[in-house]
């Protein structure tokens, strides 16, 4: 009697070259992505003649055109509250102001004597750089 061995199979695809294709669209959209906590409203910046880039971490204030105020995209009715509890657990944050252009010095300087007075170390004004 003579046993035949079945055709021998195929190795089937292999999804490496997937795997890698998925891990590069993450690194892609990663990069291009925004990873800091926008503004409920518009916000732009002053343009700036010097300057420097803005560390990562840390609190963000946004201050719109007519005073109203976030921290961390959010919007909410004391913000000072929410900002100086987190400076007294950490007096190293950094806090960013993004103030629009337009917001009159009436809504900021107070939120920075505020920040100063809790014991914040830094606080950073945002603004736009100068173009070419």
């Amino acid at each position: 009697m003579r046993l035949t061995r079945p055709p021998a199979r195929q190795a089937p695809e292999t999804i490496i070259a997937l795997i890698d294709v998925v891990f590069f669209l993450l690194v892609f959209f990663m990069l291009i992505g925004r990873m800091d906590a926008t503004a409920p409203f518009e916000v732009t910046p002053p343009v700036a003649a010097t300057g420097s880039d803005m560390p990562a971490g840390g609190i963000t204030m946004s201050v719109s055109e007519d005073g109203d105020l976030a921290v961390d995209g959010i919007q909410t009715d004391a913000p000072m509250v929410m900002i100086l509890e987190k400076i007294a657990q950490a007096p190293e944050t950094l806090v960013r102001i993004n103030a629009h252009h337009r917001a009159e010095l009436r809504f900021i300087l107070p939120m920075i004597a505020e920040l100063e007075a809790a014991g914040a170390r830094e606080v950073a004004l945002v603004v736009t750089p100068a173009g070419p």
